[in-house]
């Protein structure tokens, strides 16, 4: 039995598409609605997972090295930081699986697929200043992101929109530290 729901001619539901999702059970949540995108999508999500793979090392170099006045604070930050990009890189390889996917851990193509540079220095100034930008690049890199996706996986820029937010927060106290 299918149950028609229509709103007003504008306002229809493509009865198409709800029939093809009683169809096809073993694609799990993926139902018509993700068209030609899904692939596409699933590109730009490995490729932020590796982003957010390299910042986790790149942090968590910066958290065993960091040294100074400064550092005990900063260094706390730094695996503060670390942990939180973990959890982003957690994120987007569960929503890579749940599109059909497979993340791409490998280590041997991390940073040719990372939108941010690795950082072996040991001056406490230049790890926030190279943090700093590693997370503008995030930054921008998921803005167009989410443009690129728009309404094609709502589920998907919702989750880029929460990173976003957290990347963001990064950057500002990255920044209040270079103050200092």
């Amino acid at each position: 039995m299918t149950k028609t729901t229509t709103l007003s001619s504008e306002f229809s539901l493509d009865q198409k598409g709800l029939t093809a999702a009683r169809k096809s059970l073993d694609d799990g949540a993926i139902t018509p609605a993700y068209g030609p995108h899904r692939n596409a999508i699933i590109k730009l999500l490995n490729d932020s997972l590796a982003t957010e793979l390299v910042c986790v090392l790149r942090y968590k170099r910066h958290h065993f090295m960091a040294s100074g006045l400064s550092s005990p604070k900063i260094a706390e930050e730094f695996l503060v930081h670390a942990n939180e990009e973990s959890a982003h890189a957690d994120r987007i390889a569960r929503r890579i699986v749940q599109l059909g996917g497979e993340p791409d851990f490998s280590p041997g193509t991390l940073l040719e697929r990372s939108h941010a540079d690795y950082d072996d220095s040991n001056d406490l100034k230049t790890m926030v200043r190279v943090n700093l930008i590693a997370e503008r690049v995030a930054i921008e890199t998921y803005h167009q992101m989410i443009q690129l996706i728009g309404d094609k996986d709502t589920t998907t820029r919702r989750m880029l929109e929460d990173i976003l937010a957290d990347e963001e927060e990064h950057a500002d106290e990255l920044k209040d530290w270079l103050e200092d």
